[in-house]
C-alpha cells in the first residue's frame, strides 16, 4: 500500500476505483449483450485517449495522427485473424486456397512474405508493441531531433494518416482495400463471434485499461514524467538544464503509439474487422476529441470522455446523420473556449473538494492539486524572463 500511494493519491485512488467499478459492475449489470459489445468497442478508443493525455496534454505534443497506430495495431491483429480463418479447407472454392479471399480476388497466387510470420500468435503480439513503436521512433527522430513541434507537428502527422489511408486502399490485393480485413471468426480455434465470447474480449478489454491506467499513473509520477510537464511549459530551460527533450517527447510519442496500437488489436477482436476508416484523418481527429472533452490533463478524463462522445456520436447520428459532424467540431470548439480542461477540470472545480471532505482524515488537510493546469490551445505558454 504504501508503495501504491507513491504514485496515487486518494483522489486518483478513488478515480481508479470508480473506472473499475463502472466497467466492471455498472455495465454489465445494465446492459445487454449487445450494448456491452458496443460500449466495449468504445473502451477501445480510450486507449488512444489516454496516449494522448500523456502527449498531449502532458507533454505539449499534439498528434493528428494517433489513427495511424490504431490501425497498425488493428491490422497486426487482423491480419494474424485472417490467416487463421484462410486455412486450405476454409477457402477451397478458390483459386489459390489458404491465401485470404480478398488477395485470390486480385489475382495473387501466393502469400505474401510479409504476410508470412503473422502465422504466429506470438509474432503477432510481438508485432502490435513493436511496427508502431518503431513508426513512431522514425517519425518522433525525424521531427523532434529538428526541434519540429506545434502546428507543424499536428499538420506532419495528419498528413501522414492521410498517405497510410491512400497506401492501404491503393494496395488492395495486399491489405484488403477500403473494405479492410473482414470475416474474422477465431482466435486459436476459438469462436470470437458468440455471445459468451463477446463477454469475456469485454472483460479482457477492461481489464487492459486499467492496467493502461495504472502504468500512465507510475509513468507521470516519476521524475520522467515531471520533465514531460517540465517540457511542456519550458522547454527551453529544460533544455539549458542538460536535459535531452528530444529523447523526452520520443519517449512518450512512442508510449503513445503504443497503448493506441493495444486499442486497436482489442478494437479488431472486439467487432471482427478492420478497415482504412478508422485510420485517416476524420477518426484521427475525433480521437483527439475524446481527449478534450474529458479533459487533456486526465487519464481518467479520458475515458469517460471517449464513453461520452461515442455515446453521443450513436445517439445523435441515428437521428441526424448529416449534422453529426458539425456537431463533433462544435463540441470540440466549445471544450476548448468554456472549459478547456474539459470534464476532469469541471470535476476538480466543483466535486474534488466534496469528496476530499469525505477521505481525507478529519484534522488533516487535503493534497493540493500539484498538476499545472493546461494553457488553452494555441496560447503562449512562454514565461517571461525575471527582470
Amino acid at each position: 500500500m504504501t508503495n501504491l500511494k507513491s504514485f496515487m493519491s486518494r483522489q486518483e485512488m478513488l478515480g481508479l476505483l470508480v473506472v473499475a467499478a463502472v466497467l466492471f459492475v455498472v455495465m454489465p449489470l445494465a446492459m445487454d449483450i449487445f450494448r456491452l459489445n458496443l460500449f466495449g468497442k468504445y473502451l477501445t478508443y480510450a486507449f488512444v485517449a489516454i496516449g494522448l493525455v500523456l502527449c498531449w496534454g502532458k507533454g505539449g505534443i499534439l498528434s493528428l495522427g494517433q489513427g495511424v497506430f490504431f490501425g497498425l495495431g488493428g491490422y497486426c491483429m487482423a491480419m494474424y485473424l485472417k490467416l487463421e480463418a484462410s486455412t486450405p479447407e476454409a477457402t477451397a472454392i478458390q483459386s489459390t486456397p489458404g491465401i485470404p479471399d480478398f488477395m485470390d480476388w486480385n489475382q495473387i497466387t501466393a502469400l505474401p512474405w510479409f504476410w508470412q510470420p503473422f502465422n504466429s500468435l506470438t509474432f503477432t503480439i510481438v508485432a502490435i508493441i513493436a511496427v508502431p513503436a518503431l513508426f513512431a521512433f522514425i517519425i518522433g527522430t525525424a521531427m523532434f531531433k529538428r526541434r519540429v513541434g506545434g502546428v507543424y507537428f499536428a499538420i506532419i502527422t495528419q498528413a501522414i494518416a492521410a498517405i497510410l489511408t491512400i497506401l492501404i486502399i491503393g494496395q488492395q490485393g495486399y491489405t484488403g482495400g477500403v473494405n479492410g480485413i473482414t470475416d474474422l471468426r477465431t482466435l486459436k480455434g476459438w469462436d470470437i463471434r458468440t455471445d459468451e465470447a463477446k463477454y469475456i474480449l469485454y472483460y479482457v478489454n477492461g481489464g487492459l485499461l486499467i492496467a493502461v491506467l495504472l502504468l500512465s499513473q507510475i509513468v507521470l509520477k516519476s521524475k520522467l514524467g515531471r520533465l514531460l510537464v517540465a517540457v511542456r511549459d519550458q522547454e527551453d530551460r529544460v533544455r539549458f538544464s542538460g536535459y535531452d527533450v528530444s529523447n523526452i517527447k520520443i519517449f512518450v510519442f512512442c508510449f503513445a503509439a503504443v497503448l493506441s496500437a493495444i486499442g486497436g488489436a482489442m478494437f479488431t477482436l472486439q467487432v471482427g474487422f478492420m478497415s482504412p476508416s478508422f485510420v485517416g484523418i476524420v477518426p484521427s481527429i475525433e480521437m483527439v476529441i475524446f481527449c478534450a472533452v474529458g479533459g487533456r490533463l486526465s487519464i481518467f478524463g479520458a475515458v469517460y470522455g471517449t464513453l461520452l462522445v461515442n455515446w453521443a456520436k450513436t445517439t445523435f447520428s441515428e437521428t441526424f446523420p448529416e449534422l453529426w459532424l458539425f456537431g463533433l467540431g462544435a463540441l470540440f470548439i466549445a471544450v476548448v473556449l468554456v472549459f478547456p480542461n474539459g470534464l476532469s477540470g469541471l470535476y476538480r472545480s466543483y466535486l474534488a473538494p466534496i469528496v476530499d471532505r469525505f477521505i481525507v482524515p478529519k484534522g488533516r488537510k487535503a493534497e493540493p492539486d500539484k498538476s499545472t493546469p493546461a494553457a488553452p490551445f494555441g496560447a503562449d505558454t512562454t514565461a517571461k524572463p525575471a527582470e
